[in-house]
This record gives C-alpha cells, structure tokens and sequence, in this order.
C-alpha cells in the first residue's frame, strides 16, 4: 500500500512508536502466538482514525487474481485485545452488507490497511498488471 501513497509505519527501536498512520498501543508477550505451538512478540496497535481502504488479493473460481478493496472509515471504539493490529471500522454500505458482500468475494485471511482512500490508485495499478478489482464500496 506504501507504493499508492499510503501511509504506514515503522517501529523504531528506541521507542517502539509507530509514526505516519499507526498508533502503539503496546507491545505483547503472547503465550501462544496466534494459534500457533510457542510464545512470540507482537505489537497491539490500532490503524490511525480516519479514512481508510482494505486491500485483498484474492484468487477467483476461475484461477485468475483479483484486487479486492473496500473504503471506510477507523473509528474510535473498543477493540480485542489480542496482540495484533486491530481496529473499529465504518462502511457507507452498513455493517452487515459489508460482512456479507466482502465474504462472498472470498478474501484472503489477511489483508492490508492503507490510510486514507486509495481505491482510485489500486484501480490504476489493476488495469496496468491486467487484473480485475472488485470494489465492495
């Protein structure tokens, strides 16, 4: 997402603050490192309020890879505290036709958060690497 102008941040080793988009919240000793055998360190964070865009890369039914994007908004709230980034987000289409129309284009487990909304850039690199993207909203 960096390369389309967003924001993102870099963990410096002095402070362990996040600059340009990402705020720390703390850093983590996991008992068990995301489900998976042993310990591990993570840093619980929040993506900066405000607008926002999800990216996925996904596979379609017929082989071919797509961009799978989404514009919203971080919002302040509550979040799990479970050793990741993790934020509260606002779609303009509501949260369950969100939910229901980002799941059915089968997204990827993970997916990048860019600060601001970049769906016009994604849509620019997809026509120039010659694959489809799916906006959501």
């Amino acid at each position: 997402m960096r390369l389309l102008g967003a924001k993102g941040g870099k963990l410096t080793a002095k402070d362990a603050e996040f600059r340009r988009g990402l705020n720390s919240k703390n850093i983590e000793n996991l008992s068990v490192y995301h489900g998976k055998p042993g310990k591990g360190l993570s840093i619980q964070m929040t993506v900066r309020q405000g607008e926002a865009t999800l990216l996925s890369v996904i596979q379609k039914g017929d082989g071919k890879l797509a961009f799978l994007v989404a514009e919203g908004e971080s919002v302040a709230g509550t979040v799990l505290q479970i050793g990741n980034t993790n934020s509260r987000y606002r779609f303009p289409i509501g949260a369950k036709r969100f939910m229901n129309e980002w799941s059915s284009a089968g997204p990827a487990h993970h997916c990048a958060i860019g600060v601001g909304h970049l769906a016009s850039k994604i849509e620019k690199l997809a026509k120039i690497v010659g694959i489809e993207m799916i906006k959501i909203c």
